[in-house]
């Protein structure tokens, strides 16, 4: 197994990360709709969608996000009458999936998946990248979110959040934590973690997400955040244990592991991790509204929900407007973060 690490000592005064994750990820408060009757939206054409709609997607076959798209898919070419596709293009931070969709079809038929790192992250992480949120992109509505949990061996001496922050505090730098990369929402959220605890540990960084767990079972991390997703297996296994989640409030499923201010953490720590549907800047308003509104009626569905249930996630309900703000949001507090932690993938 190859790892790498780095030891982090910065301070920065945000108080919440959506994370993310996937992969998103700091937690922004609810934008209030507006109270204002609002025109009606002209009804997409008749004749939209004329062709095979592509949903290109970052994440790998076999995943959570890859899974809920391929489920989405199927029930928008049912309700198209066109055959909708998801094709995985992993790898290269994202970017070749971004380069597919940018030299796509403009006229809707290809889609994008993304996650809260692309539209949020990465403009604060790169100096320069192949893409302009602004330019290339009009984010749809988002598919879903979930919260992480910090994750410890389960013979840890750690029984609460307080107890990892005193261990951590009386010994600076010994302490290690893990993630699978520079800047994904896990490793943001534990430099947010240690700055609001005054804290200083080690980011060990995983190739893979299977070894990252294993060495949290294996007691060779102090410990990880992690998704139900990534870690629930592990600990439904009972090889991990779930300290705290840094959610607002306990999550669905996991009604008796308590929040990160229940466990002695700071109060408003949270991190999360999202994930959405973007299409090409430009499209007619009454196409964007139809790819919105039949997308959140395909996710309402049991059979989504079911998905949403064994992947950890939550239904994430967004207006446009509210949308664009909360990415507005989260831009903001990754870059707090990622600018005084100094960290860049440049």
């Amino acid at each position: 197994m190859h790892r790498t690490s780095t030891t982090t000592r910065r301070r920065f005064g945000a108080a919440t990360l959506a994370l993310a994750g996937a992969a998103a990820l700091w937690g922004a408060g609810p934008v209030h709709a507006q109270q204002a009757q609002q025109p009606q939206p002209a009804a997409a054409p008749a004749a939209w969608p004329t062709k095979p709609v592509r949903i290109i997607t970052p994440f790998p076959v076999g995943g959570g996000p890859d899974g809920l798209a391929r489920l989405v898919a199927d029930k928008l070419s049912r309700k198209w009458g066109q055959p909708v596709v998801v094709e995985n293009r992993p790898g290269g931070n994202g970017f070749i999936a971004i380069d597919a969709f940018k030299r796509g079809a403009k006229d809707g038929t290809d889609l994008i998946q993304l996650d809260n790192v692309h539209l949020a992250a990465y403009p604060s992480l790169f100096k320069k990248l192949p893409y302009d949120i602004d330019k290339d992109f009009d984010p749809i509505l988002p598919m879903f979110r979930t919260y992480f949990f910090f994750t410890v061996p389960t013979n840890s001496k750690y029984q609460s959040v307080a107890d990892l922050i005193a261990d951590a505090k009386a010994n600076p730098g010994k302490l290690n934590y893990g993630s699978w990369s520079v800047g994904n929402p896990v490793h943001l959220g534990s430099e947010l973690f240690e700055s609001m605890t005054g804290t200083q540990m080690e980011h060990v960084i995983y190739k893979e997400t299977t070894q990252l767990y294993t060495s949290v079972a294996t007691g060779e991390l102090a410990f990880a955040l992690g998704s139900s997703a990534t870690a629930g297996p592990l600990y439904r296994a009972g090889k991990i244990k779930l300290l705290a989640v840094a959610a607002p409030k306990r999550t669905v499923g996991y009604e008796n592991v308590p929040t990160v201010a229940e466990s002695g953490g700071p109060a408003g720590f949270e991190v999360i991790g999202w994930n959405a549907i973007a299409a090409p800047k430009g499209l007619p308003p009454a196409v964007t509204d139809k790819i919105k509104r039949d997308v959140e009626e395909a996710l309402a569905e049991p059979d989504a929900r079911e998905k949403f249930v064994s992947f950890g996630y939550e239904p994430f309900p967004q207006t446009r407007d509210q949308f664009r703000q909360f990415i507005a949001s989260e831009s903001k507090r990754f870059g707090d973060v990622i600018r005084k932690a100094n960290i860049s993938l440049d």
